[in-house]
């Protein structure tokens, strides 16, 4: 199903009502309870992963074998990050400060400042897609809209030209980034508990580095650093690209009503429990935005009732597969750049 053109309401919606009463069908399917038992089983896994992966290289030691780890520990490093984000939306603990201390344990295992993402991740929720407010389409590297490509200098202006091209090969920094990101978050004194984010992220570049270099040799150790890193960074932007890259951009006073700004600025990625377990559930965008504290293995079930509503509402819900969410991500990021393909004309 296409994209909507226009993500103003229909003039015969009644904005405020279509999302209640969509609410209270989840509520009657039970879709809003806690799962402990399923959060208990994937914290255990994951962890017994993490402890696992670091035990397997200190056995396997000085051996080239261990950049095979260093690949397997970036997608549990992923599965952490999955595990902070269910933490930070309440999935996991209804209490807020349950919530907290879990997501910023989960946090310090990666390398990131839990403070920071989540503020900036609250940002995106209320505004997705929104050119003006969602902080995912800062141009700080990359161009999201032609009116960005136009007014870019620097950096974006140099990569937007062939960003398509050039996309996942700068995921391979995204892990990069994210370490870099929270540590300048730390100047920002509207953060809270941006002292214990601190402690906790120098503990992690602590102990990470050290880890390294007392089980492996210099180079050895160097190759470990930058697969682990480069491979995660590229998870890390596979879980969230197909979601929102190349779905309609909001501008200025372009506001529809929570429904509708929620359903057609997401894209859901098709496929079974292997896809639900390697993005995350986040391949049930729609469902997450419009519920971010229901439980992801929840969002499967939520689906069906989501988008029934949404097709007796005139509402458009687009689903793609996995391959075809990237590749529409790539063509919007191509039409992006256009401007700065286009030969500049004389004065």
């Amino acid at each position: 199903m296409a994209a909507s053109t226009t993500l103003n309401p229909p003039s015969s919606a009644m904005p405020g009502s279509d999302f209640a009463r969509l609410s209270r069908k989840i509520a009657d399917a039970g879709l809003m309870g806690r799962r402990p038992g399923y959060y208990a089983l994937r914290v255990t896994v994951v962890a017994g992963l993490y402890v696992g992966g670091w035990a397997a290289v200190a056995l396997i030691g000085d051996s080239w074998w261990t950049l095979t780890v260093a690949a397997f520990l970036a997608v549990v490093f992923g599965q952490v990050a999955l595990l902070a984000h269910d933490a930070a939306h309440r999935q996991v603990f209804r209490r807020r400060r349950a919530s907290e201390v879990s997501g910023r344990i989960a946090g310090a295992g990666i390398g990131m400042g839990y403070g920071w993402w989540q503020d900036k991740h609250t940002r995106h929720h209320a505004n997705p897609n929104h050119e003006d407010l969602d902080p995912d389409l800062d141009p700080d590297l990359l161009v999201w809209s032609q009116d960005q490509a136009r007014a870019a200098t620097g950096l974006p202006r140099l990569i937007g030209r062939r960003q398509a091209f050039l996309f996942f090969p700068l995921l391979t920094l995204e892990g990069f980034n994210l370490h870099v990101s929270s540590v300048r978050a730390l100047a920002n004194r509207s953060l809270k508990h941006r002292a214990l984010d601190g402690v906790l992220l120098f503990a992690h570049f602590a102990v990470y580095p050290t880890v390294l270099f007392w089980l492996l040799p210099l180079g050895m150790a160097i190759a470990f650093l930058a697969v682990h890193q480069c491979l995660f960074g590229v998870y890390l932007g596979s879980l969230f690209a197909p979601n929102h890259k190349g779905m309609p951009i909001l501008k200025g006073e372009d506001r529809p009503d929570f429904l509708r700004r929620q359903v057609l600025t997401s894209r859901n990625v098709r496929g079974g429990r292997l896809t639900d377990i390697a993005l995350g559930g986040l391949n049930h965008q729609i469902e997450h935005h419009l519920f971010p504290s229901m439980p992801s293995p929840n969002l499967r079930k939520a689906r069906p009732i989501v988008r029934r509503h949404c097709e007796d509402l005139g509402v458009d819900y687009v689903e793609t597969g996995l391959v075809t969410s990237y590749r529409l991500a790539l063509v919007s990021l191509h039409q992006a750049g256009a401007p700065l393909r286009r030969p500049r004309t004389p004065a």
